[in-house]
């Protein structure tokens, strides 16, 4: 695979790439000797010669494009960016149960939801952006999800900023493409559990549904609504993220694919 994609030697910039998918890539990109760039606020276990980890905020503008400098600096260039830091914070839009509740959207949920999944997406492809441009070359690889194309009750915020992501992949594509710049979008179904999927992640969307935490667990094993019978997995997502970033696919950009078995509202 390695010989075939021949991405090997390209540095790539992945961001909230400590934990789950975000994990999966830098690991699968690395399996391919690519230099890979981990912009997170959280620590990673992970050790290469090819890995740089910068602690970075990607809702702050001077840290996005301090931590963009020091992978030129590093590495040379940028060829690929992988917009996957995001945050799913679940609350329901009116909790009729307690009005202005824990479980209710509120004006700090939201704005963090906003400022995590869409402005960090915009800072940090604007702050790429520039060093492909001026190179006339590169690859934007956008994380959305299957609720940003469906909705997701008790997810409206999250699914939300998801359907922004995709109109974001389409819109830069078309302003991009000129400079030979391709922008793509990737949006997961139902994966296997990672250790983002907390307790308290798994209270708050029990609550907006109005089952248990035991009843909602229950409902991520059931996998009758996807045709190919089981949930994805993590490496899956990954693949298609060293497929995107390679020339095998430089005729595809504007679109954003779901990795998702099958599974439609349908």
């Amino acid at each position: 695979m390695t010989d075939w994609l021949n991405i090997s030697g390209k540095t790539v910039i992945v961001t909230g790439g400590s934990s789950g998918i975000g994990k999966s890539i830098v690991e699968s990109l690395l399996a391919q000797q690519v230099n890979v760039a981990n912009f997170d606020i959280a620590d990673s276990d992970l050790e290469n010669e090819q890995l740089l980890f910068v602690k970075v905020d990607v809702t702050s503008r001077q840290e996005v494009e301090a931590g963009v400098a020091k992978v030129v600096a590093h590495f040379g260039t940028i060829d690929g960016l992988v917009n996957n830091a995001g945050i799913n914070i679940p609350r329901l839009l009116v909790d009729k149960k307690e009005a202005h509740g824990q479980y209710e959207l509120s004006d700090a949920v939201f704005d963090k939801i906003i400022a995590i999944n869409q402005k960090g997406l915009y800072l940090m492809s604007q702050a790429v952006g520039r060093v492909f441009v001026e190179k006339q070359a590169g690859v934007i690889v956008n994380m959305s999800s299957e609720s940003g194309l469906e909705g997701s009750e008790g997810q409206s915020a999250y699914a939300a900023t998801k359907a922004a992501v995709n109109s974001y992949t389409r819109s830069w594509a078309k302003e991009l493409g000129k400079s030979n710049v391709r922008v793509v979008g990737i949006a997961p179904g139902i994966m296997e559990e990672t250790g983002l999927r907390t307790l308290a992640y798994e209270e708050a969307l029990a609550y907006t549904r109005g089952i248990t935490v035991e009843e909602l667990r229950a409902g991520y094993a059931k996998t009758s609504t996807i045709p190919l019978g089981r949930s994805g997995k993590l490496h899956e997502v990954a693949d298609l993220v060293c497929y995107y970033l390679s020339d095998r696919a430089s005729y595809i950009t504007g679109v954003t694919t779901n990795v998702a078995g099958g599974k439609t509202r349908g």
